[in-house]
């Protein structure tokens, strides 16, 4: 079945198209994403092709996420989600605990973002969240990701406490791509309650870098982006 997969993916493949994404996400030395080799296929591509492959193994999501090749890391996770979904509570767990154990591959801003508010995320929505703290605190760039990116099923619930504690955890980490994710989670939460966001802002923003800052309040009036963005 895996090789089926594949295939089916290598058929999509677009060189040209694989070169833009490689610039787009990084991939050279020195880079976060340094060593992604690029196929070249579109995401709605790939959720197709995983929807046929439902019953995959969990043996084989975890060579695809062990592969070099961007896509076939994708595309394993958005078969893991859809088996999350569809899961029992028992297998919610086991599928939780691959998730963790797999965050190693886990390994680019699109795979943390597709997949770490609809696997972990979810799971977490009626349990102690103790798990993302310790995330947010590793030294790890994508485990912190996984953390704040996590939040926002809890945001969706107008549930905003772990996203304004792993806000404050990572508000000032040193790489732009956390910047960007609590930002826009800050965002997210002022898109349901403005005043809470506001509040967190006016605790934080004279210090909170400007890239955060600029996420979170890009849906403010002018004149109010004005006031947080002058120091």
């Amino acid at each position: 079945m895996i090789n089926r997969l594949k295939q089916d993916l290598q058929k999509l493949a677009n060189p040209k198209k694989a070169k833009i994404l490689a610039k787009f996400f990084k991939t050279g030395k020195g880079e976060y994403g340094e060593g992604d080799i690029f196929l070249g296929i579109k995401v709605p591509e790939q959720r197709k092709i995983a929807k046929k492959y439902p019953d995959l193994a969990l043996g084989d999501i975890k060579a695809l996420l062990e592969s070099k090749i961007h896509e076939y890391r994708l595309t394993s996770l958005f078969i893991l989600i859809e088996k999350y979904k569809k899961a029992d509570a028992k297998d919610k767990k086991i599928i939780v605990d691959f998730y963790l154990k797999n965050t190693g591959n886990i390994n680019n801003w699109d795979l943390v973002d597709s997949s770490a508010p609809y696997i972990l995320g979810d799971y977490l929505l009626e349990k102690n969240r103790l798990i993302l703290y310790g995330l947010a605190k590793s030294d790890n760039l994508w485990e912190k990701r996984i953390a704040i990116l996590s939040t926002f099923a809890f945001i969706r619930n107008n549930d905003f406490d772990d996203a304004f504690n792993i806000s404050e955890i990572l508000l000032y980490d040193s790489h732009a791509l956390i910047h960007k994710a609590v930002g826009w989670m800050l965002r997210e939460i002022g898109n349901r309650n403005h005043k809470k966001e506001e509040e967190f802002l006016n605790k934080h923003y004279k210090e909170m870098p400007r890239t955060a800052l600029r996420y979170a309040i890009e849906k403010f009036d002018n004149k109010k982006r004005k006031f947080y963005l002058k120091k």
